[in-house]
């Protein structure tokens, strides 16, 4: 494979970018691929390689790339101005469909991304309680905002590894482990009246992708109830994705607050906090507890998230769910021929390989998995033109622009890559 541009611009990049990119996550050796440009479920790049993509930005990209109701959508707003200052219809609508499908959300409280998201449910969380502590997952990624950084997934470096985040700024983050009860009930005894809220990713994707056990989220409802916390579902990943109202719909969890990002944008930047209305009214101006942002309500993100959700029908969904039965049964085909110890996990349209025997379960069961073996199978990959995140801690991701033809290639790459491990 031929990525002589791709050396070039990265060699030109590491003189102005750190590390060539402008998310670590996207680094990769001995350096990642520049793309020209994407169509449905394929990235091309600046040598004229094409790709099967499974990153798809890292989850927005559910319709496929340059989706054309969306690129439609996007030209006529471009049309009429990109940012206002001032409120639009459109926010309206789309707030009200945000709360015509997702359980919890009475009120919704748009803003820029899942990071601003996350940070400001914190926030409200903390102002209604008048409490400090929060509780988070070990391994659970909750944006790139201090108080959460600690053990995060993704390969982000968390506390004490990460330089300029003070110890008073994560001090009041309680880490619990995911999928064990009596680690949660442990933390609320310990710290009785103290926590505000406990915020978890429903499948926790940014250490591949791991479900909750059975009954596990309505334990955690349960609890936050019993202890005057508020329960946050972070659906940044989740949200649209696996369900019309998103993993709290699947699950058939109602929380206090949920955040959002990704695809309720199609493709471009967003985020959301929405939840109960006497929650939500606590945001400023209705409120006394501060949260604003310049693009917040950005009628490009707006107006495509509109049109992303004229998309999204339960026929979108059952769709979906097949195709993502479909390429589990494929991979699981391709791994029971080889002798390699595996682990396939996966929830609708998000899947994920892991190089172990032991199941796979929390962060502790993810630090032990084969990550050698994962790189070389990335890179094997990416030589027989299928693209996964480059980080064994980031989920593969399903597109409606991903035909059976593209799988079947990609049970064809798997093979070859896996035969090389």
């Amino acid at each position: 494979m031929n990525l002589d541009n791709s050396k070039k611009l990265y060699e030109e990049a590491v003189n102005y970018l750190p590390g060539g990119v402008n998310s670590p996550v996207r680094a990769f050796k001995p350096y990642p691929f520049f793309v020209e440009k994407a169509k449905g479920s394929k990235l091309y790049d600046v040598d004229g390689n094409e790709y099967i993509d499974y990153c798809l930005g890292y989850g927005p990209i559910l319709m496929g790339h340059a989706n054309d109701k969306v690129v439609e959508a996007s030209k006529m707003q471009l049309e009429l101005g990109t940012d206002y200052g001032v409120p639009s219809q459109q926010e309206v609508e789309l707030a009200k469909e945000v709360v015509k499908r997702v359980p919890c959300a009475e009120m919704v409280r748009f803003c820029n991304s899942g990071t601003e998201a996350t940070m400001s449910a914190i926030r409200l969380a903390r102002g209604i309680t008048g409490r400090d502590k929060i509780i988070k997952f070990e391994g659970a990624y909750h944006g790139a905002h201090d108080t959460v950084l600690v053990k995060p997934g993704s390969g982000a470096a968390g506390l004490p590894d990460c330089p300029g985040i003070p110890e008073d700024a994560a001090k009041n983050t309680l880490l619990a482990c995911f999928n064990d009860e009596e680690s949660i009930r442990k933390l609320i005894n310990e710290n009785k009246d103290e926590i505000a809220c406990i915020i978890v990713e429903p499948i926790m994707g940014n250490i591949g992708c791991i479900p909750p056990r059975e009954g596990y989220l309505e334990f955690l409802r349960e609890i936050t109830e019993e202890n005057g916390i508020i329960f946050i579902i972070d659906e940044v990943i989740t949200g649209f994705r696996i369900a019309k109202g998103g993993a709290q719909e699947y699950y058939d969890v109602t929380p206090d607050l949920v955040t959002f990002g990704k695809i309720l944008g199609g493709g471009f930047p967003i985020g959301a906090i929405a939840g109960k209305r006497e929650f939500i009214e606590q945001f400023a101006p209705s409120g006394k507890i501060y949260q604003a942002g310049t693009f917040s309500g950005n009628p490009m993100s707006i107006s495509a998230g509109l049109a992303t959700m004229d998309i999204l029908t339960d026929k979108f969904y059952k769709d979906m769910h097949d195709k993502g039965e479909y390429f589990r049964k494929g991979i699981e085909d391709v791994l029971g021929k080889l002798k390699i110890n595996y682990q396939v996990t996966g929830v609708e349209s998000m899947t994920e390989v892991y190089f172990t025997e032991n199941e796979v379960i929390d962060y502790e069961s993810v630090k032990n998995v084969d990550t050698k073996s994962f790189d070389k199978y990335f890179h094997t990959l990416l030589e027989n033109g299928v693209f996964i995140a480059p980080s064994q801690y980031e989920c593969i991701f399903l597109s409606s622009a991903h035909t059976t033809e593209d799988l079947d290639n990609t049970f064809d790459a798997m093979e070859t890559a896996l035969k090389k491990l």
